[in-house]
């Protein structure tokens, strides 16, 4: 039987997205490392990174609205591209501020990719809440890998070099994407892309109250996430006392559960009021988030981990929400809007919560987390229950 090209544009997808996490998570399992070379806090390091996920956030919106202009796979590429560069850029960064600049580049480059694959991807795909769940794998591969890579480059050849694994990913995957991606035409070629960023029409997009209301969720998911990825490995080295390479390892296996789980909660979806799987997914965050601050054995720690890589699936289902409640027109560009609007949001998670270890420990870092959890489940629950119609 022969293999269908749009399951080849699903995968490459996938690893293109594989490639750019990769770049921004080899950083978290060296935290300590990065901290200790420019005589940093965690709060510095946190307001680094929540820099990088504001510029990817950023890039979200004039992503889709330039691969409406030029196609998809141009912007996938460039995506990548930038990726690999800014990667070898921040390896060999001279000194805490350039590295921040760095890392600020990283994550615009990285963020050209996301828009234009989902938008790619609901044109090959009717089962959108699967595509989008199977795509969004290659976050949680790259945390499988790259966090125990990491970790033992790092304390074996130095951080740098650790950091430069990104590049090592992303070149091959620019290439065999370039490959094996047929050129995508684009869909509105002539269109102005500065009228297009006018905020007036994407304003109006928020001031519906389903869409505000699923992009509300979408920080909260959002904000856990970027806490999660940036500081699990120190909370479990500086919290639970763990080893570095233990550290890795626990973060390697959270990936695990939510590379397994993504395209399962995807599909779930698709049988499913979408906003009944996001609720699953932040339910289960509450539990795990709060095991991680009060369990002091490794079967509590390792269903605290199972049900936090769980509950990191929202994306999926709550993705796939926000394209059904798009036109086609709306797509590129409010597709995009929204994701700049709730990943920027929720960029400030890392920096709240390195600050919050700093100042208050990291029991009531993470038990904040428990509680945005909370909040994302009361919404939704409280929304079915009253009949809101959000």
């Amino acid at each position: 039987m022969r293999w269908p090209y749009r399951r080849s544009v699903l995968f490459l997808c996938t690893l293109a997205f594989f490639g750019t996490m990769v770049a921004r998570l080899v950083i978290s399992p060296v935290v300590p490392a990065i901290t200790a070379h420019f005589d940093v806090t965690n709060s510095a390091v946190g307001a680094a990174l929540t820099g990088m996920w504001m510029a990817y956030a950023l890039s979200q919106f004039p992503s889709g609205i330039v691969a409406d202009r030029y196609g998809e796979r141009r912007i996938i590429l460039t995506a990548v591209g930038l990726t690999a560069a800014a990667s070898l850029l921040l390896a060999a960064a001279p000194s805490f501020l350039t590295f921040v600049v760095f890392a600020i580049v990283l994550g615009a480059g990285a963020g050209l990719h996301y828009s234009p694959a989902t938008m790619l991807l609901t044109k090959q795909f009717d089962s959108i809440g699967r595509a989008i769940g199977v795509h969004g794998v290659g976050a949680p591969v790259a945390g499988l890998l790259a966090p125990v890579v990491a970790a033992y480059v790092g304390s074996v050849y130095g951080w740098r070099y650790a950091l430069g694994l990104g590049a090592v990913v992303a070149l091959p995957v620019f290439l065999v994407f370039a490959w094996r991606v047929h050129p995508t035409p684009p869909s509105q070629p002539d269109a102005s892309i500065l009228k297009r960023l006018s905020p007036g029409p994407l304003l109006s997009l928020l001031a519906r109250p389903d869409i505000a209301f699923m992009v509300a969720l979408a920080v909260l998911g959002a904000f856990a996430w970027q806490a999660t990825a940036s500081f699990l490995s120190a909370f479990f080295e500086q919290y639970q006392g763990t080893s570095r390479t233990t550290a890795g390892l626990v973060f390697s296996a959270y990936f695990v559960v939510q590379g397994v789980s993504q395209p399962l909660m995807g599909s779930l979806s698709d049988r499913i009021p979408r906003d009944l799987a996001v609720a699953v997914c932040m339910g289960a965050g509450v539990v795990g988030y709060t095991l991680l601050v009060v369990g002091d054995s490794w079967l509590t720690l390792g269903g605290a981990i199972v049900c936090v890589g769980l509950s990191m699936s929202w994306g999926a289902p709550l993705q796939a929400r926000l394209m059904d409640a798009l036109t086609s027109a709306e797509k590129g560009a409010g597709f995009g809007f929204m994701r700049t609007v709730y990943v920027l949001l929720g960029a400030l998670g890392s920096v709240v919560v390195g600050t919050l270890s700093d100042v208050a420990g990291w029991s009531v870092a993470f038990a904040l987390l428990a509680g945005v959890m909370a909040l994302g489940m009361g919404g939704v629950l409280t929304n079915r229950l009253f009949n809101l119609g959000l």
